[in-house]
């Protein structure tokens, strides 16, 4: 039955999406507070074009794109604060800009568009390799370290911006920091589910889990949950059904959304009953 584990490339694949697993949500919540859910697409098409470099120039593409979303990120942030344009606005500058530069970018590779670029797209979790996966460890912990540690000043931040900058906090940083950490989830779950889908692992877990939460911590907890097993089982499904294991992640973290759901439809109903009688 667990026959997949003798192989490397799926032990490999399982560590990653467990990593991504239990990232991904932990930066999604605040995210989601902050109603900025469609930023990790931005920053995926970003992380895009640094993907693109690194093909072009030899080097490796994790750290190229990892350099180029945090830029986008820090870029994001401060023409936000200085509120030249609107954020969507610069959003939408992320997206085109990262598309077209990563386009442009990859048509100079020798030889045109190499075929690997899909793993980057759409994801390609069984391509891993074990200095991926230690480069994935590095910032996870990083971006652990910063929305759990500093989760506090985050959700208040989150919450309201007006008054946690009356309170003194440094909103301006907290934000960067926020962006930075989002571009670094980007990367590390662009192996995973790509980066034209990262976005949903960090996003679909916190909406299912605010469904039926009842706090903030518990929506942060249950969310990771969710996300670990959805990353998890959504590679194992992949490697017996034969289907990217993106694609499959998500729509497991779709299924878990529409579930919740119902789930708490049909207990407002049933409180309703009871409450009328």
């Amino acid at each position: 039955m667990l026959d997949f584990l003798d192989f490397d490339f799926m032990q490999r694949a399982l560590i990653a999406a467990f990593l991504v697993g239990l990232t991904a949500p932990t930066v999604g919540v605040y995210l989601v507070q902050r109603r900025l859910a469609l930023i990790g697409d931005g920053l995926g098409h970003v992380a895009l074009a640094g993907v693109a470099i690194g093909v072009l120039t030899s080097q490796a593409p994790v750290l190229t794109a990892l350099a180029v979303a945090v830029l986008g990120a820090l870029a994001i942030e401060l023409i936000r604060a200085r509120g030249r344009t609107s954020g969507d606005i610069a959003l939408a500058i992320l997206f085109y800009g990262g598309i077209a530069g990563g386009v442009v970018i990859i048509s100079q590779a020798p030889g045109g568009t190499p075929g690997n670029l899909n793993a980057y797209l759409f994801g390609a979790i069984t391509t891993t390799t074990t200095s991926d996966l230690v480069v994935f460890g590095v910032l996870c912990v990083l971006v652990l370290a910063v929305t759990l540690g500093l989760a506090r000043y985050l959700f208040a931040v989150s919450n309201d911006e007006e008054y946690a900058q009356a309170s003194g906090l440094p909103v301006l940083r907290l934000n960067v920091l926020l962006a930075v950490v989002t571009a670094m989830t980007v990367v590390v779950s662009m192996r995973v589910i790509g980066l034209l889908l990262n976005s949903a692992l960090m996003i679909l877990p916190i909406a299912s889990a605010q469904l039926v939460a009842r706090s903030f911590r518990q929506t942060v907890l249950l969310g990771v949950l969710i996300g670990v097993l959805v990353s998890v089982f959504g590679v194992s499904l992949s490697y017996y059904s034969d289907t990217p294991s993106g694609g499959t992640i998500v729509l497991l973290a779709i299924a878990v959304f529409v579930l919740f759901s119902v789930l708490e439809a049909a207990r407002s109903v049933i409180r309703r009953r009871s409450l009328s009688t």
